[in-house]
């Protein structure tokens, strides 16, 4: 018989168990241990025990729906007036669309008991509470398209894509910098400072990405004054004792507004990514939004290629 109950202390080892009997799903990390789910969500400030409901055949652990909010507008807090439905897990040896279906009106309804007026599905920003580096690429990225029973359910559940976000990614061992007189001139107006672990900016993106490993370089004129571009990365290898990450994320890429159009933000993320290929670093991974057509012509122009995509999927509540 189904059942359904909030997430209780001793369900760890369960959803682990869950977690991994989905390896070969794209877009999940693996391997995934209890002590990962620990850092990246049970340890969340914010995380509350009935946003993650599980499934239950008898006593058998079968799935779970993990529930939850987003940031205020100035990163200080959680706002509950948009609710999302981080991730739907089913065991592939059970009825994988009758439990999915079940599990996300669980969901929508904690949502809805939590004040939330529209619903999505997916994490992304600011909906980033949990899951960032154990779901998706370099940042979360809605529902991916791979995630067939997850787009299916939703869909019929009255969800409506209303975005979408394109993963792309760039091997660094082939990668040469542009060289052009706009290029030349920056480079001799312009310093590159690197900053490891940067401080946060705010208290969400404290809780956020203080787990993660964050490299940030900055240019800075010549002729003195603060920096006016900046481009965060993110270490996008989970497992402790690693030597050196196979891949960073690419999280941010900020630009002063008087010095856009210069040609300022391909200049720093040329020199990101030399220093990155000297420090043995393979591959960059960074997502965009597909309205965005000044950053994906960007990326396309330093060699990025899309490898996947998501959905942004609305419902109102």
């Amino acid at each position: 018989m189904l059942t359904f109950r909030t997430f209780h202390n001793t369900d760890p080892p369960a959803i682990a168990s869950i977690w991994a009997s989905r390896a070969g799903q794209a877009g999940l990390f693996q391997p995934v241990s209890t002590d990962l789910l620990e850092q990246h969500v049970y340890a969340k400030l914010y995380f509350d025990y009935p946003g993650l409901i599980l499934a239950l055949d008898g006593s058998r652990a079968v799935g779970f729906a993990h529930a939850g909010f987003g940031a205020t507008d100035s990163g200080d807090g959680v706002s509950t007036e948009l609710g999302t439905t981080y991730l739907v897990l089913v065991r592939p040896d059970c009825d994988e669309a009758r439990i999915t279906r079940a599990l996300l009106e669980h969901s929508e309804d904690y949502l809805r008991s939590r004040g939330a007026k529209v619903l999505y599905s997916g994490g992304i920003q600011p909906l980033s509470s949990f899951y960032l580096g154990l779901y998706g690429g370099s940042e979360l990225p809605g529902v991916l398209e791979s995630d067939t029973v997850a787009q299916q359910t939703f869909a019929e559940a009255g969800y409506r894509e209303i975005d979408r976000t394109i993963l792309l990614q760039r091997e660094l061992a082939t990668f040469e910098a542009v060289v052009d007189r706009r290029q030349m001139q920056i480079r001799r107006q312009m310093l590159v400072e690197i900053v490891l672990d940067p401080p946060s900016r705010n208290w969400w993106e404290a809780c956020t990405l203080g787990a993660f490993d964050l490299t940030r370089l900055e240019a800075v004129p010549r002729s003195g004054g603060p920096a006016v571009a900046a481009a965060t990365f993110r270490n996008m290898d989970l497992l402790a004792g690693a030597a050196r990450p196979a891949a960073l994320g690419l999280i941010d890429v900020w630009v002063e507004e008087s010095f856009r159009r210069r040609g300022l933000a391909m200049f720093l993320l040329g020199e990101a990514f030399r220093h990155f290929l000297h420090e043995g670093i393979g591959t960059v991974e960074v997502q965009a939004m597909q309205h965005n057509i000044a950053a994906l012509g960007l990326y396309q122009k330093l060699g990025f290629q899309q490898v996947a995509h998501g959905s942004v999927l609305r419902k109102e509540s």
